[in-house]
């Protein structure tokens, strides 16, 4: 046997044995005669370089820095799913399948792992690509820090098709994670906060010599491709198996909804004897010809859903209370909590709100309370646990100036909130605006966080919103170590942010009470940003969907000299501030629109868009202006009650795309 062949067959071994250890638990070497094999690998490669292979299990280590990632399209669309939490909702989600489809059909019930979803490209059984979810359209192309996880195939074995698309899960085992933080405490350094977010980190990481030094592991979970050996999910997945895929054992195939509901019920149960951490579960329909005609809603496909699983509650003591302030000025306390494990992360803080918040729910300092995450995801104080209240808790005296700036607060009439009125000189308020001003729903300046925007500030290189379209590419570049990409980056979305609609940047100028929906419709009516600020409060109020508080707001908004100068400013920039309808047919034209409930298959935001597109009109309260209430699953009962006794028509959402001709 020569070099080269030498070289293939010990790859080839390396990987056999790569696979029974990290995919299949079962090895049947020592990690002894492993390291020998792979440092036999190491030196043949180094001595002779013509035969390099980049998906070489010698390259799992990692290959250095690299300045970015490649942004890639996705072939299919990573979409996200709706989301469900009871038994009803399954049962209804199986009804509506039931409803479009005429012959019998079974479920793939997948466990929810809690880690960032990947997107493997294949070809000619070699990984050649990468991608992360991003904005479900493209992602970015990690495939250097992939390579480095040892469950993941560099390269295929079996029958597998010539070009097809994996995507599954990136996550950290519990014992990783917790072996990670005792490394990271004895090197004096912060421990992760949690795996999800530990896994995500680590892909976005541009030494992936760091990425190799993580544990982290990655379940496949759904193959897409033109050339695929079956059309039953199912099957898909276990043929992946035999490509050499980390396929879940838990995996199971269900007859009906029934079998659904038990598999769901015993994973809610049995969730914490995982060795990883798990959400909720994935339901599919698993005939991929029957998915095909289900098709897709503009976020989700109509042939899946996750049921998440309730919130696990924790019971801690309320060290302290701080104080936080807005963009708008607004304060909000904050709990300062003894850390506490809950659904994976250490809760240290939960937001109380305002003072009412407080006052109704009793609470006082050294008070035990019980917290949940609200979505998993945002820790919440829900109540008190009076029987561990002693002597020794003390009441909580709402703070009567600012934290920031020390000016006196102000509560306004039924708002509860308070505020600091200083909006030129609280830093916090500046720093605030500029955030909102930039963030995604706005005028989306990609490149500029919160970090950037402090740094700006600490250059004295902002202090108005305008000001960031003064900004040079020859500002940026002394602020970031070998920060060329970077600042250009900045520059190119700053001049993309030009273009951006009227509506967006007028919810940008952050309005106190004017959000995104009111935006739209304010720029509805007046068209141009110089009708609007002629508006008078009866022009306003005379609005539907802009109320008393609103019309005050926009009014004290324009009267103000600074805010007046400053659109000026951003009109001379070239910054968009005229209407552009996007209006499709006239379908719904005169008809004013109330959505209420729950829907599979849109989210609110797509309903409401789907109005606007055919000219109808959105309201949030039920009257007598009112056409129809377009409504979904548990209705508000109050809205139920207005719209039967004013007699007003109530559809769902069939009848609605009927009326749109969808």
């Amino acid at each position: 046997m020569n070099e080269q062949e030498r070289i293939y067959s010990l790859r080839k071994e390396i990987e056999h044995h790569n696979h029974l250890y990290y995919v299949l638990d079962k090895p049947l070497i020592s990690d002894f005669e492993f390291d020998n094999l792979l440092k036999e690998l190491q030196t043949l490669e180094k001595e002779f370089p013509q035969y390099f292979d980049i998906n070489s299990p010698t390259q799992r280590v990692g290959g250095g820095l690299i300045d970015g990632f490649e942004s890639i399209n996705h072939t299919y669309p990573m979409l996200s799913l709706g989301n469900t939490y009871s038994e009803e909702d399954l049962i209804d989600f199986d009804k509506r399948i039931k409803r479009l489809v005429d012959n019998n059909f079974e479920y793939v019930c997948e466990l929810k792992y809690d880690g960032v979803s990947i997107s493997l490209i294949y070809e000619n059984g070699r990984l050649i690509n990468a991608i992360t979810r991003g904005d479900g359209k493209s992602g970015d192309n990690v495939i250097d820090n992939v390579r480095t996880i040892k469950s993941i195939p560099l390269n295929l074995f079996g029958n597998f098709p010539e070009k097809f698309e994996i995507r599954g899960e990136i996550f950290l085992p519990i014992e990783g994670f917790n072996k990670l933080n005792k490394e990271r405490k004895k090197e004096n350094l912060e421990p992760f906060s949690n795996p999800r977010n530990t896994a995500s980190g680590s892909l976005k990481l541009l030494d992936s010599k760091q990425v190799a030094k993580r544990p982290l592991d990655c379940f496949l979970y759904h193959i897409l491709g033109e050339d695929l050996p079956s059309e039953e999910h199912f099957k898909n997945l276990n043929y992946a198996k035999d490509w050499g895929f980390k396929i879940p054992n838990e995996t199971q195939l269900c007859k009906n909804i029934s079998d659904v509901i038990y598999f769901v019920n015993k994973w809610e149960k049995d969730r914490d004897k995982l060795p990883y951490e798990i959400d909720g579960i994935v339901i599919k329909v698993n005939d991929i010809t029957l998915q095909k005609k289900l098709g897709y809603t503009a976020k989700s496909p109509r042939w899946a859903i996750s049921y998440k699983f309730k919130a696990i509650q924790a019971k801690t003591k309320i060290k302290s209370i701080s104080y936080q302030v807005g963009r708008t000025g607004a304060i909000t306390p904050v709990a300062n909590l003894e850390p506490i494990l809950l659904a994976g992360t250490i809760v240290k803080r939960a937001s109380l709100h305002n003072a009412d918040q407080i006052e109704k729910l009793g609470i006082r300092i050294n008070d035990y309370v019980f917290i949940e995450k609200g979505g998993e995801i945002i820790p919440k104080i829900t109540s008190v646990s009076l029987e561990d209240r002693d002597l020794f808790t003390l009441p909580i005296k709402f703070i009567e100036d600012c934290p920031e700036c020390k000016c006196p607060l102000h509560r306004i009439d039924d708002d509860a909130k308070h505020y600091c009125l200083n909006q030129l000189n609280c830093l916090p308020q500046l720093k605030g605006k500029f955030e909102h001003f930039i963030s995604k729903k706005t005028l989306n300046i990609d490149g500029l966080g919160p970090e950037t925007i402090d740094l700006l500030f600490k250059e004295n290189k902002i202090k108005v919103l305008s000001d960031l379209y003064l900004l040079q590419y020859e500002d940026l570049l002394p602020l970031k170590k070998d920060g060329k990409k970077w600042a250009g980056n900045i520059i190119n979305s700053i001049e993309a942010s030009k273009k951006i609609p009227f509506e967006n940047v007028l919810f940008g100028l952050g309005i106190r009470y004017v959000g995104e929906t009111v935006s739209v419709i304010l720029c509805k009516n007046f068209d141009n940003i110089n009708n609007l600020i002629s508006a008078t409060y009866e022009d306003l109020i005379n609005i539907d969907e802009i109320g008393d508080r609103i019309a005050q707001s926009i009014v004290s908004f324009f009267n103000d000299y600074l805010n007046i100068k400053l659109i000026e400013d951003l009109q001379g920039f070239g910054l968009q501030f005229n209407y552009v309808s996007n209006v499709k047919s006239n379908l719904l034209k005169d008809k004013n629109v109330v959505i209420s409930g729950k829907f599979l298959d849109y989210s609110r935001d797509e309903l409401k868009s789907m109005v606007e597109q055919h000219n109808g009109k959105n309201l949030s309260s039920i009257s007598k202006k009112t056409t129809f209430v377009l409504a979904g699953q548990n209705i508000g009962p109050s809205k139920l009650k207005k719209a039967v006794s004013l007699e007003i028509e109530i559809i769902d959402i069939n009848q609605f795309l009927d009326m749109i001709n969808l």
